[in-house]
């Protein structure tokens, strides 16, 4: 009893069937593209919550930050500063990805836009504002580095000067010529680096007005600038004292070296010039008359270095050198030895004189 089916029916039943499979499949999509946009809808809203939780985060601790206590905390509070500064531009990125998720689920309209909107709006006024906030405490950091480096600075100045002044001060002037020299060279070195930080202390003031408001009109650091320019000052001053005092004890030593040596002189020839006997004989007379001539030639130059001596000491007293009295005792003991050596001298030219012209008239007899 079997009979075959109409081919139309069948052919029927395979199109519903397809149709069915059609509208199945594009419900399923139309499922899959609403459950992708929620998925992006809410993934974005997670997204602004974290970055608004990260944003309050931030405002708390910068809010609760201080700029330091001296120049070691800001340097470590500008290092931490630089790190949380990365951590904003990367956060920066993340916000701008966001922003852009926004804005594509804005232009697909497939939701409300008003939650949207006013969500990205808060987050970008709250991010505007921990930048603006970031900005100010970099800048509390910043004005706190340059004082505190500005006073760390100044006190190494003021050890410096300090450490000088005990320098210059010195009454050590050295016990003879050598000792003079090598303090005097050392001074002027010392003179030196005096001159070379005048600029640093010039420059105190221009760098005092560069600093904050609130730290340069503090009284403390006014009146240690005016203490530094006042050290520096009297530094300067007791190092010209020390060049002269170090110059007129070299001088005092350098006309006692030559004193010394005039005398040794003097003694030399008053001890020859006593012991010495005019001859008699003619041949011995000229000899002693040659020997006079040399002398003549080294009295001279001695002479030279008395008139030296005398002119030394006659600057040391004038300047009122405190070594005046010993300074003009040693001198008048030296003219005197010469002025002796001097009659000497003519003593005995005037007996070889008187030797010889009896020899002449001997001879012409």
């Amino acid at each position: 009893g079997y009979q075959p089916c109409d081919p139309q029916i069948i052919c029927n039943r395979v199109n519903h069937v397809q149709t069915c499979l059609e509208e199945l499949e594009e419900l399923a999509a139309k499922r899959r593209k609403e459950l992708e946009d929620s998925r992006q809808l809410w993934t974005f809203f997670q997204e602004m919550e974290e970055a608004e939780a990260w944003i309050r985060e931030k405002e708390k601790i910068l809010a609760a930050k201080s700029c330091g206590r001296d120049l070691s905390s800001v340097l470590t509070l500008t290092n931490k500063h630089k790190t949380m500064l990365g951590e904003l531009g990367n956060r920066r990125a993340l916000l701008h990805q966001t922003m852009k998720k926004g804005e594509k689920i804005l232009a697909k309209k497939s939701f409300s836009s008003v939650g949207i909107q006013e969500k990205m709006r808060e987050v970008c006024l709250r991010w505007k504002k921990l930048e603006e906030i970031t900005g100010l405490h970099q800048q509390r950091l910043e004005d706190a580095l340059n004082f505190f480096q500005f006073s760390a600075e100044t006190d190494d100045l003021v050890a410096w000067l300090q450490d000088i002044y005990r320098i210059v001060s010195s009454d050590d002037f050295g016990h003879d010529d050598y000792s003079s020299q090598a303090l005097l060279r050392k001074h002027r070195a010392v003179v030196d680096e005096v001159e070379k930080h005048r600029a640093a202390v010039l420059a105190l003031r221009k760098q005092l007005a560069l600093l904050a408001p609130d730290h340069r009109q503090g009284v403390d650091i006014q009146i240690r600038v005016v203490e530094v320019e006042q050290l520096y000052g009297e530094v300067a001053e007791v190092a010209v004292l020390r060049t002269q005092w170090l110059q007129d004890a070299l001088a005092v030593y350098r006309m006692f070296s030559e004193v010394h040596a005039c005398e040794v002189w003097v003694d030399e020839k008053e001890q020859w010039l006593e012991k010495m006997e005019v001859p008699e004989e003619l041949d011995e007379v000229e000899v002693v008359q040659h020997r006079f001539e040399s002398l003549d030639q080294e009295m001279n130059s001695v002479m030279g270095r008395i008139l030296d001596v005398n002119q030394v000491v006659q600057q040391l007293v004038d300047g009122g050198h405190p070594s005046s009295d010993e300074v003009r005792s040693c001198q008048d003991h030296l003219n005197s030895r010469w002025n002796r050596v001097v009659e000497l001298v003519e003593s005995k030219k005037s007996q070889l004189s008187s030797v010889l012209k009896i020899q002449n008239f001997l001879l012409e007899c």
